[in-house]
């Protein structure tokens, strides 16, 4: 004899482990060796090019175990982006915070460019090459929470470009040097 199902969310529930409140997600750091280990593989292999199966080996779990921690490889590609423009924008600040008030727009642009140096090159910089090329691959309303993030990393780089560009220090545009 067939038991009728009780209720619609009975028979919607999903099936495996329940997936990690925002708060428990970095249990264990494991998340955080996905994301590393993924970004890593992204910016060697390129993101079409790694399965999740690549990443999880990488980091030493099953291949099932990323799915955990993220919905999608798309939403651990777009973790690998998020992560890194916050971790730069903390990065930015924290050398900013280490000038002294006194100090003139020439060496506070001098702090901004060694720590955007380090942003490109130094530890922990794989998701650059990530966002500039694999871009494409995560949907316009991620893309436009990223152009946020990067707004603001960029932000800090005005009022010092806008006071050398008073001082006489700077000729060309504001803006366009913010670019540069």
């Amino acid at each position: 004899m067939d038991m009728p199902v009780t209720s619609a969310a009975a028979a919607k529930r999903p099936r495996g482990r329940p997936r990690k409140t925002q708060e428990d997600r970095d249990d264990g750091n494991r998340r955080r060796a996905l994301v590393a280990g993924a970004a890593k593989l992204f910016r060697r292999q390129g993101f079409d090019a790694t399965s999740t199966r690549d990443i999880a080996a990488a980091v030493g779990m099953q291949s099932g175990s990323p799915f955990y921690h993220f919905k999608s490889k798309g939403a651990l590609l777009y973790a690998v982006m998020e992560e890194g423009m916050r971790a730069a924008i903390a990065r930015l600040a924290k050398a900013l915070a280490q000038v002294e008030a006194a100090a003139d727009a020439r060496e506070r642009l001098g702090v901004l460019v060694r720590d955007h140096f380090d942003v490109l090159l130094g530890p922990g910089s794989d998701f650059i090459p990530v966002m500039l090329y694999e871009s494409r691959s995560i949907t316009p309303r991620q893309r436009a929470q990223l152009a946020d993030l990067q707004g603001e990393y960029e932000a800090a780089w005005v009022p010092v470009l806008q006071a050398l560009h008073a001082d006489g220090r700077l000729r060309a545009d504001v803006k366009l040097a913010r670019l540069l």
